[in-house]
């Protein structure tokens, strides 16, 4: 209501919830109000994806919007010891990894406890005397991409490699992290297990390195929704299809509170006015 009396033309809300009946949905409650003044309501899909059912936000009144790619990307390709070079995406700016060294390289979850803990990476779960020195591959899930970075550094690891599950996919999120870190897809992902479990076999050394190349330019196809952007179908009314359409909404340069460190994580002491952001709600602001 107080948009509507302020005069404005468009509302922008990256926010979003649980799908509910409308008549019990304040924001399609809101939403309803502006619209039928003339006012243009557009709102986060949500970024539950890739599974189906998740989009939010599906009043017929909002422009639903999900996360797409750009024809941008950040190259950190990972450089295995066979020679193969594995294709990954990061931004690291710090002090990074010795021009030409390669750097003994282990998959976490082969360091001892439990296995799923230091799959991983969460907090007091790697042995420092196994990762010390080392390339980690650590699991995403459960803490953030940006904690399992920290929790590298804290054993002593040099850098990481984040590995997608099954679930993430190709779709390649970055991160400023703490330390030299890429992403890696799935299917790269399992290439490099591949290779340690090999070279465990073999009694041989893992090694790597990442590969930092800046930004790309030109990259096709471009858009493509991105992995993490909530799908359809329309889980209250099936029959009008939702997300309505997607905006950039991964690996966003964004605007940046300068009290915080672009890691998100309290022991990033760096300061920034920018950072590399992704969801939904960068495609709809």
């Amino acid at each position: 209501d107080s948009a509507v009396a302020d005069g404005i033309d468009v509302i922008s809300l990256s926010v979003g919830g649980a799908v509910v009946p409308y008549y019990l949905d304040a924001i399609a409650i809101g939403a309803y109000g502006a619209a039928g003044k003339g006012i243009f309501v557009s709102a986060s899909a949500g970024n539950g994806g890739p599974a189906g059912l998740t989009v939010t936000n599906v009043a017929p009144w909002v422009a639903t919007v999900g996360a797409g790619t750009i024809d941008r990307d950040f190259p950190a390709d990972v450089k295995l010891g066979n020679g193969k070079v594995v294709t990954g995406a990061g931004v690291y700016n710090g002090r990074g990894l010795s021009p030409g060294r390669m750097y003994p390289l282990v998959y976490a979850g082969s360091g001892g406890g439990d296995g799923y803990s230091s799959s991983l990476c969460l907090e007091g779960s790697l042995d420092p005397d196994f990762v010390k020195g080392k390339i980690v591959l650590c699991d995403r899930g459960i803490n953030s991409r940006a904690a399992k970075g920290e929790v590298v550094k804290k054993a002593g690891g040099v850098g990481m490699i984040l590995a997608n599950g099954v679930f993430d996919g190709e779709g390649l999120v970055v991160d400023c992290h703490v330390l030299p870190a890429t992403a890696v897809g799935a299917s790269n992902a399992d290439e490099i297990r591949q290779y340690t479990d090999s070279a465990t076999k073999s009694k041989s050394s893992a090694t790597a390195t990442i590969l930092f190349k800046g930004t790309r330019l030109g990259v096709r196809p471009a858009p493509v929704v991105a992995s993490f952007s909530a799908r359809g179908p329309n889980p209250e009314t099936p029959e009008i299809l939702k997300p309505d359409m997607i905006a950039p909404g991964l690996n966003i340069l964004a605007a940046w509170p300068d009290k915080v460190g672009p890691a998100g994580i309290p022991s990033d002491n760096r300061r920034t006015e920018f950072n590399i952001l992704s969801g939904t709600s960068m495609a709809c602001p």
